[in-house]
């Protein structure tokens, strides 16, 4: 995605992880911990943010826990939001790519009690 526009300028601000990167990579990360954690498996390995907060804060409810990362992912789209539409460090294609592909996220995470993807299904 970098091909077109890319300079040794744009590696030195890859390798800082930028906002439009680690903005992206947060959203995906944490719809994932509220769309599957529990579906996977996984005995409490997987690092679930949700479980985590749980940990940290004793007596917080699983629901607010979710509602801490439901802010966090809304945070992280206003950082999102704003380098795209404000910044023009990278190309406007890599741009588009990064939302949407955090745009894809919550159809990829948003299972139902059947497990499937009702959403994605749908699309």
């Amino acid at each position: 995605m970098l091909g077109e526009g890319l300079t040794n300028q744009n590696v030195k601000i890859i390798d800082g992880i930028p906002d439009i990167i680690s903005s992206t990579a947060t959203i995906l990360r944490l719809w994932d911990d509220l769309g599957n954690a529990k579906d996977e498996n996984q005995e409490g390995n997987d690092g679930s943010y949700v479980d985590c907060l749980l940990m940290e804060e004793k007596g917080l409810s699983r629901k607010k826990a979710r509602e801490q990362v439901m802010n966090m992912i809304n945070e992280a789209w206003k950082k999102l939001n704003e380098e795209c539409l404000f910044e023009r460090t990278f190309p406007a294609g890599f741009n588009k790519a990064s939302l949407n592909l955090a745009r894809m996220v919550p159809l990829m995470y948003t299972y139902d009690n059947n497990h499937s993807l009702p959403r994605l299904e749908q699309q």
